[in-house]
């Protein structure tokens, strides 16, 4: 069961985050390519410093506690996975929030609504 710690981590974020989409009707899920613009570039940089870092011996995984499916660089595959359900869990949360907060804009909105 332990080997699944990592893997119920990222579902934990999921389901924590994720009915915002819903309940909420954030709509980030339907403007997944603007979601994906946002995520990627940064997540390819991370992924990047990541295996630096488990080269370098700063960190590294354990065994135990991962499914032991590896992809480029040998980094896990709950690696991959965090750099893309974190950084979308802060978006639906951020959506969240500001549906709940109305007319509340962020980044580029903010200079629009002057």
């Amino acid at each position: 069961m332990l080997k699944f710690s990592y893997l119920a981590m990222l579902l934990f974020t999921i389901f924590g985050s994720f009915w915002l989409e819903l309940v909420l009707k954030t709509r980030v899920l339907r403007r997944i390519k603007r979601a994906a613009l946002s995520i990627l570039p940064i997540s390819i940089f991370y992924i990047i410093w990541d295996a630096y870092a488990v080269k370098q011996g700063h960190w590294s995984f354990d065994p135990e506690q991962i499914l032991g499916i590896y992809g480029p660089f040998h980094i896990p595959l709950e690696e991959f996975l965090f750099f893309l359900i974190v950084p979308l869990a802060s978006i639906l949360t951020l959506e969240g929030v500001r549906s709940v907060k109305k007319h509340w804009p962020v980044g580029d909105e903010e200079a629009s609504a002057k």
